[in-house]
């Protein structure tokens, strides 16, 4: 695909809401590079030094550039930026607004003796044109006289005329409009709504809609579904609710490089097949875009390093796979919770869902039409009839109507009843958890590659610091809560999938997330003189404290007694006593000989399970702790585990008890926490995100511990 050199207008709604938050920054000088690029440097009380670049020419872009992407000052300023430096040295920026849904951004400055606004056009020839406090123009950098409007120096500035602004038309405006095309619907989105090619096939996917669907057969349900889209990808914009991204293609030079092609204010269902790598703002993804725009990734290497091989390339891309396959195994898990959401769904309204299915069946054995039948049932809906209410739509080619469920809309079969539709749901759910499967193991090996490209680049590396320095860095006592950037240095592990904690005496000890885990910690990582732990309680991890590691040959060493009991905290903590509320429970340990995948006679044993023979060590009345804490040194990551380990390794550290709050509620909770104690906030959601700290809480619900 082509490279994007021009910035839309869903991309300005995204940037403008994050440019408000230099509002207060002061203008130091501006500068005008060629006929086309405008660069603002400015000074903001919290974020320093910032600089505004606006470019007009062949690529069109409006945004904050971090300083070493800022071009050398050029030489003597020209007269344009030289009114520029009267009027805005020392004026402070008051505003920023897109106009309409134009691609036009206004900056409005204000300074004692007079106000001025930068206008931006971002489209056709491009324009930059500097207004006065009445809105006329000052100066600006191509004149422009048409019929419609007028930009020249010493006259009032015309905008374009106005278009449907589809961020403020209600659902009858917006359906009024698509009513109006001729065309098809992705065509209509795209023009008539002024989203362009790229917004108006994914507002489609999005709503699930048939693209090439001509207007004049489509109706509500094809344009609520898009209305839908577009004001829920708007609220996140608006909000600024956003993940960014640049996008990334293979170079056309097929050398195993990659071309940035495109960046988004949002993940895009319309890119799924490319690339990508996610930035903590937009500003940040606009910049690295710009700035690399035509260049490929081995071209970004400064000469310094032109003998030596890109390792950082190939460890940053390896990165942004592993990134991008465990969005894909989150996603695989949210949508397998989703269908096994519906199919609870269907039960927990088992007699509703029976009487709407037989309706509909009654009808069609009557030898009424997928017409008839969606005619009836939308004027029982209106009237108000029960079994009507969660009717929503027919698909007349598959023989299936869609119901509306609580969050949920399910296509149902009719012929099937409910507890078929059921099974179809939780078959469905089964067949993504296996797509997942596969995911996993492929980011193991992406994960082996990275390992392999850090170890090369180890060897390549200079010298380390003299011995004096190693020390001084190690006495330094830093206040990480406090720092304003705190580097991330989280190595991958091989025990990074399941549960796990270093005990007081530094004991690995690892835990199963389920059933297959639990059989890979005991045939693939339990050695001669671990120690085995399980909770007396059913449902609950394998439990195994590593007394070497799995490259090392097996040891018969002491493990101190505080490194056990904290071993049976966690196997107690993070089994069913939790999920079930109670305040203490019961764990035994055994040595590895004593654990068999053999069933006594006339039993048998289902994955994860275990045959125990012979005595036991139990530790009776093991309160339940579990407390939730990022490290900083000597890396940045979540760990989680008994309270008085986490507490002492963690720079800060939240304990958690049996409560109320979902798994996935009490993660955001404990977020929250983390992100209020850092100055570097985006530090916290880089290593520290919810569903990073929700893997190390236990199962069933919990709140913080007063």
């Amino acid at each position: 695909m082509n490279q994007k050199r021009e910035m839309t207008s869903v991309d300005l709604v995204a940037l403008t809401r994050e440019l408000r938050d230099y509002e207060g920054a002061k203008v130091d000088k501006a500068y005008l590079y060629g006929d086309d690029l405008v660069r603002l440097k400015m000074r903001d009380f919290d974020e320093g030094r910032v600089e505004l670049l606006l470019e007009v020419g062949d690529t069109k872009r409006a945004h904050v550039a971090a300083p070493e992407h800022v071009p050398d000052a050029p030489g003597r300023p020209p007269n344009f930026a030289k009114m520029l430096r009267n009027r805005l040295s020392g004026a402070d920026l008051a505003d920023v607004r897109q106009y309409g849904f134009d691609r036009i951004v206004e900056f409005e400055f204000r300074r004692e003796d007079q106000d001025t606004t930068i206008v931006v056009e971002l489209f056709g020839d491009g324009n930059v044109a500097v207004l006065d406090q009445n809105g006329t123009v000052v100066d600006c950098l191509d004149t422009v006289r048409l019929q419609s409007r007028t930009v020249a120096p010493g006259s009032q500035y015309g905008f374009p005329q106005a278009r449907l602004n589809p961020l403020e038309v209600d659902y009858e405006e917006f359906a009024a409009q698509m009513e109006q095309s001729d065309t098809d619907l992705v065509r209509t989105v795209a023009t008539q709504l002024n989203f362009g090619g790229l917004y108006g096939e994914e507002l489609c996917t999005r709503a699930g809609v048939e693209k090439t669907k001509d207007i004049a057969d489509a109706g509500d349900d094809e344009f609520e579904a898009i209305y839908h889209a577009m004001t829920s990808m708007f609220d996140r914009l608006k909000s600024g609710d956003v993940d960014p991204r640049v996008y990334y293609e293979p170079s056309e030079d097929d050398d195993g490089s990659e071309t940035r092609v495109d960046v988004t204010p949002l993940p895009l269902e319309e890119h799924a097949e490319l690339e990508s790598e996610a930035f903590d703002s937009f500003n940040a993804a606009l910049d690295d875009y710009f700035t690399n725009l035509g260049g490929t990734e081995e071209e970004e290497g400064s000469a310094a390093n032109a003998g030596k091989p890109d390792f950082q390339a190939e460890i940053e891309k390896n990165e942004r796979i592993i990134a991008q396959q465990e969005g894909a195994i989150e996603d695989f898990e949210r949508e397998a919770e989703a269908e096994r959401e519906k199919a609870e769904a269907l039960y927990g309204n088992y007699d509703l869902v029976d009487d709407f299915l037989t309706t509909v069946r009654e009808a069609r054995d009557a030898g009424y039409s997928w017409a008839e039948v969606e005619e009836t049932l939308e004027d029982a809906k209106e009237s108000g009839m029960d079994e009507a209410q969660p009717f929503e739509g027919v698909d007349e080619q598959n023989g299936r109507v869609r119901v509306r469920l609580g969050d949920h809309s399910i296509w149902l079969e009719p012929e099937s009843g409910v507890e078929k539709n059921a099974d179809r749901l939780y078959t469905e759910a089964k067949r993504i958890e296996e797509k997942k499967e596969g995911a996993l193991e492929a980011i193991e090996n992406t994960r082996e590659e990275l390992e392999a490209a850090k170890k090369r680049k180890a060897e390549w590396s200079e010298e380390p610091a003299s011995d004096e320095a190693e020390e001084d860095a190690e006495d330094e006592d830093i206040d990480w809560l406090s720092r304003s950037s705190v580097p991330v240095r989280k190595p991958e592990r091989w025990y990074d999938r399941f549960r796990w904690f270093r005990t007081s005496d530094g004991f690995l000890v690892i835990g199963g997330r389920n059933a297959d885990q639990n059989e890979e910690i005991v045939k693939k990582y339990m050695d001669n003189y671990d120690r085995f732990f399980h909770a007396q309680a059913h449902g609950g991890p394998v439990t195994v404290l590593k007394t070497s590691a799995p490259s090392e040959p097996a040891q018969d060493i002491d493990v101190p007694r505080q490194s056990l009991e904290e071993a049976a905290q966690f196997a107690v903590s993070y089994s069913s006593v939790w999920k079930d509320g109670r305040g203490a429970g019961d764990a035994y340990m055994v040595m590895p000989e004593q654990v068999s995948k053999t069933a006594e006679s006339g039993e048998y044993l289902s994955k994860g399970g275990f045959t125990i023979r012979g005595e036991r060590e139990y530790f009776r009345d093991v309160a339940v702790g579990c407390a939730v804490g990022i490290t900083c040194e000597p890396e940045t990551r979540v760990v989680g585990g008994p309270p008085s380990v986490i507490t002492e390794q963690a720079e800060l550290a939240v304990e958690l008890e049996p409560g109320r709050y979902a798994q996935g509620d009490a993660a955001k909770r404990v977020y929250r926490k983390f992100r209020e104690a850092f100055a570097d906030t985006s530090f916290v959601r880089k290593v520290a995100s919810p569903d990073q700290i929700q893997l190390f809480m236990p199962p069933g619900g919990s709140r913080i511990k007063d």
